[in-house]
Parts: C-alpha cells; sequence; structure tokens
C-alpha cells in the first residue's frame, strides 16, 4: 500500500460538539476484542453528550424488551454490549492552570489516524490563559499482538516555561451505556447493567471487577501508569474507581510522558478474568512500548500485504478504500466467542449485535484476503447453532435451525418481529459464507466438522417453513432485506438463497460421502438419504416470482400490486423514511430501504438471464431509497455487471465514502461495517467481476473512466493472486501456491505465473 493511502489527517480540531462526537467514532481504536471510542482525555465540559465508550466484542448484559401484547414467542429480553469501564482519562495541570481545548488558546492542533501503523493521534500546542505555552502529543493504541492491551502514550513539553506539572490518570468502574429514545438504531433507555464489586492496587496497577446485572457475567479492567521522569506519586481507591497522581517539575524545551495500560478480561474467555488481567498485565509490562508499537506494524505488514487494493487516479477514492479496510480488522472477532457488530466496536448504535451484515458484506473480505478469520466467523455461528435449533422450534418449526436476526450470544434480540425474526433469509445468509468459504479454500474437513451441520440444519428449516403448491415449492409470510416491505409470500431473494442453501446441502451430502466424511454427521444429526432427496425437490421446484409483462422478478407476491412512492417529491427532511412514516404506511408503497432483488441477482446470478436482471435492476432503482447503508454497493455490483460504468461508479462513490463523510449524518453511533465491506466488494466484485463458483474463480475486469488502474490480491485454494487492471488489459500473477485454472471472460486460463489479456 502507498504510505499516503494509510494516514487520514484533521487539522486544526474543531470544539464544535457534532465534529467531536463524530470524531469519536472515525479515530476510535480496536482489535477485535475490545473497542475504545476516541474521547478527548481531559473530558468536556459539563453537559456536553459525548459517547465516551470502552466495549468488549461479545461481552453483554440482557434487557427488558417490553411487549405491548404479550404473544407467544415474542421477545421480551434482548442482549446488549455493554460500556465496561473509563481508562481514558487523564488530566495535566500546569502549575495551577489545566489544560483542555474549551478554554485558553489552541494555537496548532491535528488528530491523525496511521493504518500502517496502528495507533491515532492528538497534537495540540496550547497556550494557558496565563500565557504558558504546551505541546501536548498523544498516541493510543488497541494492540493486535495482545488483545486484552489498550495504551496511552502521553507527552507533554513545555515550550516557553519552567514550573510545575501534575499528571492525574483515572481508571473509572461506574459507567453507563449511551441511549437515545429518539432513535430505533441505538438504545432507548439507560440501565445501569455494570454493578463494580471489587477494586484494589496491586505492584501499582489497579484492578476494578464489576458483574453484569443480569447475565452472570464479569469482567475487569487493569490500568498501570508509568512517568518517564521521578516524580512523587499517589494512587488512591475512591468507591469504584482509582486516581493516580504524578508530580514533577518541567524545564523549557523538556518533554515528560506518562504511558498508561489498560488490559481488559472478561469471563466468557476466563473464568477467573481477575487473575487473567494481571498475567495479561505482566505481559504488557514485560517489554518495552517500543516493543509493542513494533509488533503492531508487524501484524499490519502481513494484513496489508494480504488485502492489498490500490487505486490510481483518485486519491481521495484511495483513501477512503483503506480506511474501510483498517476498520474491518479493528473490527472483526479473533475468536470464537464473537462475530463482528454493525457498527463494529466504535460505538453503541444497534447495541453490539451481530446480523446478517457478516455473512453477506464483511465475510466476503476475509474469505477472499484472510480465510482464517472468515473460518472464525463461520465457528462462532457454530458455536450458536444450538440455540438456533431452539429459536426454530420457539418459531413453531419441528426440524431444523433458525438463526436469529440479531444477537450476540445465541437467542434472538430482535423486538419487531416483521422486520426482524421474520427475516428467514439470515439462515440462507449464512449457508452462503459457508459455501463461499468452501469454494475459496477447498477445506472439506471444516465441512465435514462444522460447516455441514450448519447447512443441513439450515436446509431441515426451509422444508419445515415452505410448502408444495400447484407443483411449486413456497415459503410465505416472511421479510426478505427490503425492510420497508414486510411479512409477504414468496420474497424473491429468500426463495433464491433457500434454493441455493437446499442444493447445496446435496451437494456436500453426496462429497462427504464420496471421500468417507459423512457418518459422524450423518450419525450426529439423523440424517437420511429421504431427507437429502427432499432438499433436492424443493430446490428443484422452487418458486420465483416472474413478471411476463415488466420481465422482471417481482420482489415478491404482492409488491407490483402496490402503490409506487413517489420518491422524487418526497421532502429531502422525510428521509430516512423509517423514522417519518409509520412502518404500515410504507409496507403498502412499491418503496425499498435497500437492494432486495437486486441483492439477489448479484448472489445468484446464475438464476436469471442478463436481460432479466437488467430490466430488474432499471425497475428498482425507480423505487429504492437506499435509506440503508447496505444498499449503494450492492447496486454498484450489478450496474458492473450490466456494463452500466457511470452508475456503477457513482453508487460505489456513495458506499466507500459514507463513514469519513458522514453522508448518512449517524456516524456518530457508530462505523458501518457492512458498508465498509460492500466498498471492497462493489471493487473486487464489481469492477473486477470476481465469483467464487462450483467451477472456479471467475474474472471479468472493467476500469472506470476515472481511474487509470487498480490492483489487488487475493487468495484462492491456497494460492495468492495477484490482479492489475489498467486500461484494455488485466494482468494475473500467481504469487505463491500452485497453479490455478482461472476464467477471464468466460474463457478459461491455466495461471502459472503471470498472463495478461486485452479486453
Amino acid at each position: 500500500m502507498k504510505e499516503k493511502q494509510l494516514i487520514y489527517e484533521i487539522k486544526y480540531l474543531s470544539t464544535n460538539k457534532d465534529e467531536l462526537v463524530l470524531n469519536e467514532t472515525v479515530f476510535h481504536n480496536a482489535n477485535g476484542y475490545i473497542g475504545i471510542r476516541s474521547n478527548f482525555e481531559e473530558g468536556y465540559p459539563e453537559g456536553f453528550d459525548s459517547i465516551r465508550g470502552s466495549y468488549i466484542n461479545g461481552f453483554y448484559d440482557f434487557a427488558e424488551m417490553k411487549q405491548a401484547e404479550k404473544l407467544f414467542g415474542l421477545v421480551e429480553e434482548k442482549q446488549t454490549m455493554l460500556n465496561v469501564a473509563d481508562s481514558q482519562t487523564i488530566r495535566i495541570i500546569l502549575d495551577d492552570e489545566e489544560f483542555n481545548m474549551f478554554e485558553g488558546t489552541t494555537l496548532e492542533s491535528k488528530r491523525w489516524l496511521d493504518m500502517a501503523n496502528g495507533y491515532t493521534g492528538r497534537k495540540i500546542v496550547w497556550r494557558s490563559p496565563n500565557g504558558k505555552i504546551v505541546e501536548i502529543v498523544i498516541k493510543r493504541m488497541t494492540s493486535f499482538y495482545q488483545l486484552s492491551l489498550f495504551t496511552i502514550e502521553y507527552s507533554v513539553t513545555a515550550l516557553n516555561f519552567d514550573g510545575e506539572v501534575r499528571f492525574v490518570s483515572s481508571h473509572i468502574g461506574e459507567v453507563m451505556n449511551y441511549s437515545n429514545p429518539n432513535d430505533p438504531r441505538v438504545a432507548g433507555e439507560s440501565f445501569k447493567h455494570l454493578l463494580p464489586t471489587v477494586a484494589k492496587i496491586e505492584e501499582g496497577a489497579s484492578y476494578l471487577t464489576s458483574h453484569t446485572s443480569r447475565s452472570g457475567l464479569s469482567v475487569c479492567t487493569g490500568v498501570k501508569n508509568i512517568l518517564s521522569k521521578e516524580c512523587s506519586m499517589h494512587t488512591s481507591i475512591e468507591e469504584h474507581s482509582s486516581t493516580s497522581t504524578f508530580d514533577t517539575s518541567i524545564v523549557k524545551n523538556e518533554t515528560i510522558v506518562l504511558t498508561k495500560y489498560t488490559v481488559f478480561s472478561d469471563s466468557i474467555r476466563h473464568k477467573d478474568c481477575e487473575s487473567h488481567a494481571m498475567k495479561e498485565m505482566e505481559m504488557a509490562l514485560s517489554v518495552s512500548l517500543a516493543t509493542i508499537y513494533g509488533y503492531q506494524t508487524e501484524y499490519l505488514n502481513k494484513y496489508w500485504d494480504n488485502c492489498f487494493l490500490d487505486i490510481d487516479g483518485d486519491d481521495d477514492l484511495s483513501l477512503a478504500v483503506s480506511y474501510n479496510m483498517y476498520q474491518l480488522i479493528q473490527s472483526v472477532g479473533k475468536d470464537e466467542y464473537s462475530n463482528i457488530a454493525a457498527k463494529g466496536l466504535s460505538g453503541e448504535g444497534y447495541e453490539g449485535h451481530y446480523f446478517w451484515d457478516t455473512e453477506m458484506y464483511i465475510q466476503p473480505f476475509f474469505t477472499l484476503t484472510n480465510p482464517s478469520v472468515a473460518k472464525n466467523l463461520i465457528e462462532h455461528r457454530y458455536t450458536i447453532l444450538e440455540a438456533a435449533r431452539d429459536n426454530a422450534k420457539i418459531l413453531g418449526h419441528k426440524k431444523g435451525a433458525l438463526y436469529p436476526w440479531r444477537t450476540i450470544m445465541g437467542k434472538e434480540c430482535s423486538g419487531y418481529f416483521p422486520s426482524g425474526s421474520a427475516q428467514y433469509h439470515i439462515n440462507g445468509d449464512i449457508a452462503y459464507s459457508v459455501i463461499s468459504y468452501y469454494l475459496a479454500t477447498k477445506d472439506i474437513d471444516f465441512i465435514a466438522s462444522k460447516g455441514a451441520e450448519i447447512i443441513f440444519e439450515t436446509a431441515r428449516l426451509w422444508i419445515d417453513a415452505g410448502n408444495f403448491y400447484n407443483g411449486r415449492f413456497r415459503i410465505n409470510e416472511v421479510t426478505g432485506p427490503d425492510e420497508y416491505t414486510c411479512m409477504v409470500d414468496n420474497n424473491y431473494y429468500t426463495n433464491a438463497s433457500a434454493q441455493y442453501n437446499l442444493q447445496w446441502a446435496s451437494n456436500f451430502y453426496y462429497l462427504l460421502k464420496s471421500t468417507g466424511k459423512l457418518c459422524a454427521i450423518e450419525s450426529k444429526i439423523n440424517l437420511t438419504e429421504y431427507e437429502v432427496k427432499e432438499f433436492e425437490r424443493a430446490a428443484n421446484f422452487m418458486y420465483l416470482p416472474f413478471d411476463d409483462k415488466l420481465k422482471i422478478n417481482p420482489q415478491d407476491d404482492s409488491f407490483l400490486s402496490k402503490a409506487v412512492w413517489d420518491i422524487e417529491n418526497t421532502p429531502k427532511d422525510k428521509f430516512p423514511l423509517l423514522l417519518h412514516y409509520h412502518p404500515l404506511y410504507l409496507y403498502r408503497h412499491q418503496v425499498c430501504k435497500q437492494a432486495d432483488t437486486v441483492l439477489a441477482h448479484f448472489i445468484f446470478e446464475d438464476a436469471q438471464s442478463l436481460d432479466t436482471i437488467h430490466n430488474s435492476f432499471k425497475y428498482y432503482e425507480k423505487v429504492t431509497t437506499h435509506d440503508s447503508s447496505l444498499s449503494t454497493c450492492i447496486f454498484s455490483i450489478v450496474a458492473s455487471k450490466l456494463g452500466l460504468e457511470d452508475e456503477a461508479y457513482g453508487y460505489f462513490g456513495d458506499s466507500a465514502k459514507l463513514d469519513l463523510f458522514n453522508t448518512h449524518k449517524n456516524t456518530k453511533d457508530g462505523i458501518h461495517t457492512a458498508n465498509m465491506g460492500g466498498s471492497y466488494m462493489a471493487i473486487v466484485y464489481g469492477f473486477a467481476g470476481l465469483r467464487l463458483k462450483e467451477s472456479g474463480l471467475y474474472f471479468a475486469p472493467t476500469l472506470p473512466k476515472i481511474w487509470t488502474g487498480y490492483r489487488f490480491k487475493v487468495n484462492f485454494e491456497g494460492s495468492q493472486i495477484n490482479v492489475q487492471v489498467k486500461e484494455n488489459q488485466s494482468t494475473f500473477t500467481l504469487i505463491n501456491g500452485s497453479k490455478k485454472q482461472i476464467y477471464v471472460y468466460g474463457k478459461e486460463y491455466e495461471l502459472k505465473d503471470t498472463i495478461t489479456i486485452m479486453k
């Protein structure tokens, strides 16, 4: 990667509230286990509405979800991600004047994210009301090498004075989650989820242990402060917080550095989280901070090499794509106890829940660039398979597993079932991710041990959810990806995903049988060949709606009979529609929140002719608001397939720049991780035309007019391939691994070293 693409910088920091809260998200630090919002260490003025948070992936408490009518099976309890502790706070007092950016004069300031070395920075040159000038440089890092570790390196340089300096570092266990009763995308009310229980000091480090109010989980955070200069130091425990104070002197041009180490441990992963936190602190202190920085750079060097992607001709866009890819590795869980939340670990939007976003928008990136991470994500879904079986029973199914629409630990968290639990396509999405992983890796052992069980149990669910009518297999009363159209019969996307799931259940059955790997899973879940024949029959006779007049696939059986929403004449301040119109009013119109049938035409493109896909694309363009961040990247991919270059690039730009430019005006609540994965797909699956199919790896590269070229790497069946696209030519290079058969513009090639193909 070019270095210029791996540094994002803002100069002249504003103290405007909206910009500060936005930048708390944009510059957050995370590593897949922990995430810390980028709040000012010194804090904000009283009454300032900040979202100050530190989070652990997969750590949760239960919260009530009251239903107006207690009908059977409605969810009345949800999981919510917790703000676990505040170890960000560091205050600086120069003689008797305390630094903060809301008083005195800021002479120089900037904030930056170094994506090559894995840290964020803030620099301020500040003049106090009495004229002292100080330079403060702060580096923050969540370690990829030691996932429990968060560090703050806080440097203070006196530029025009000698005097006394005091560092006050806090470790606060009394914390609350953010809430906003007017926004359905965040929690509607605040509740005391964490109950601090133990506070102690061991070998100069403070340890705070808290228990959740309902879920029975524990968390421990440890903090150790080290000052670079001799000083008078005092650490105290008060209630459920600790404060360390360092007093020393400073002379003109002298720099003093406070290094603050925080470690996190939770009882999901470690039975005695306090003991484990102490071991993690010992590990962190066993090497220098410079060494930890070196490990961070080493990790990211490997990461950027694996997922290399570079664009020539649009530096801003290239930076945005690099930012998105960096956020994906910051957000994705690194163990079987976690997945990747809709907002990653950057904020409390959607309460840390895992959705279909993982499988359809994020996992494709890791499947192609870091298959071990993709495997990890599937393993997490496997750990909650039993809960998915229980969920299926709650919804009335006798066999199979139905994954929850939104969850952390496996139980459904969606209180509004028409646009939640009714989205049965989550089963097809998870099945699709397992199949894609297999197509990219041919890891049949993993399919035998875990993947096939997911495929078979989700296939069983479709058989129980659907039925034959007039010779076709139909699936009624479900909701597709478009949440402005709920509880319909034969949603095209749902039926197509079910068909694919069922087909591959049969494929894996016979593949495992032929390789002698079927017996264990067959015996474990009592699978019979008769069932597999049922899978095949349902797949072969799956009803996929088609309108003979318009030559399109209707989104569902009733969609085309509804009045068309007048998007063009809807006031701009009424978007997103879900915040301004009653759901029933939306459901009675032809209006889409996001790509639905168009998404099916990307994922299951072989199910329809190119003419049908083109007709559908043009039809749904007119009725889609793209109120969801998951939408424009998909329209870009399908536009690329159809040769609609201007549309493809327009949709792509909207997608790629969403968070850096806050185009949806809600990045303050957290990044849009699925959209970030989608922007990668818009390049690799869209412009480059990559497809993973049973017959092999396919490409159909195009070059956007504004670019002069682009390059990326993918992993396929244990080999790494570099793809370089320029005007009228594409070059494919086998970097390592065995030779591969690839398809370019439908023609087969043997890739042994390098081949160049002219368009």
